[in-house]
């Protein structure tokens, strides 16, 4: 155990940095092909969240399994948020992926990131940074509004996402994602089984 302490304390590697990108690259490709039947329509929208949560479970899984330090997961998280920020989503979207970033991979590092469970939970967390955009637009549909248009989104998106938008949609979405994501996880769990073994990852 100490020695394994000891591993995880060590800072990342050129080797991790290249792996963390790699699979931020697919964590984000997978993230918008999820969404993207879902973002297009102003009714569907908040439901995006579910959409990406469901497709990207394997591949945190795997990231934290072949990496296993701290701050791969954060780095992923901040680089998400960077991204998504330049390419015109909202600041809320891009800020949740670097707070989110951050707390599941304080959650992962738990278990040393060998704990399958815990990092089940890790990637939960994670996906909640998908639903921030929309926490601000419930919270300030005004300010959100501003934004978004200010984007490029049209008035009309705006207009019908207020007129559908009501409380159990947001109780939906939270739940939704939440579920999705730890289906993803557990789908997971079962497509890296060998690879877990090899890497010492535990129930």
């Amino acid at each position: 155990m100490k020695n394994q302490v000891k591993i995880n304390e060590k800072g990342l590697s050129v080797k991790d940095l290249v792996t963390t990108g790699i699979f931020t690259a697919l964590f984000l490709v997978f993230t918008l092909i999820g969404g993207i039947f879902f973002a297009p329509n102003p009714v569907l929208t908040f439901y995006m969240p579910i959409g990406s949560a469901l497709l990207c479970g394997p591949i945190y899984l795997l990231m934290v399994a072949k990496v296993q330090k701290r701050w791969g997961v954060s780095i992923l998280g901040i680089l998400m948020g960077i991204i998504l920020f330049v390419t015109g989503m909202h600041w809320a979207y891009s800020l949740g992926f670097v707070i989110m970033g951050i707390i599941a991979d304080i959650v992962a590092g738990v278990g040393q990131y060998k704990s399958k469970k815990i990092n089940i939970i890790s990637y939960m967390l994670l996906c909640l940074a998908g639903t921030g955009s929309y926490l601000v637009f419930f919270a300030n549909p005004g300010g959100w509004a501003k934004t978004m248009l200010g984007n490029g989104t049209e008035q009309s998106y705006i207009n019908t996402m207020q007129q559908t938008a009501n409380t159990w949609i947001l109780i939906i979405m939270i739940v939704g994602t939440l579920a999705a994501a730890a289906i993803s996880a557990f789908i997971g769990c079962k497509m890296l089984k060998k690879q877990f073994e090899k890497a010492g990852i535990t129930a």
